[in-house]
């Protein structure tokens, strides 16, 4: 029975630092550009896209699709990218375990 107790203080221990971690993710960011740098976005460690900026030259109204695209491109990147910091930063905590449902 102590070896369970000791587990659970364990278990609670990790949930604790990963609460932690995920506010502290929550104000880390990451960015990615697309176009040259004409289109940049901003995600968090939630993933949630917190700025895009468009460079004045890439806005065609004759070509609408190709800004759209680089939006998608610039977007799907930092979220990316969020991704792989917050797996990263789980890693970390966790020793490189695969705990389903910590992502």
């Amino acid at each position: 029975m102590k070896g369970m107790g000791n587990m659970m203080k364990q278990a609670q221990k990790l949930q604790s630092k990963m609460l932690r971690l995920q506010e502290e993710l929550a104000e880390k960011t990451v960015e990615s550009t697309s176009g040259g740098g004409m289109i940049r976005a901003v995600a968090n460690g939630r993933q949630q896209v917190l700025s895009i900026e468009i460079d004045k030259e890439v806005v065609d109204p004759e070509d609408v699709e190709m800004l759209q695209d680089l939006i998608l491109a610039a977007v799907n990147d930092a979220l990316n990218k969020a991704q792989e910091m917050v797996a990263g930063e789980m890693g970390k905590l966790t020793g490189g375990m695969n705990i389903p449902g910590l992502l």
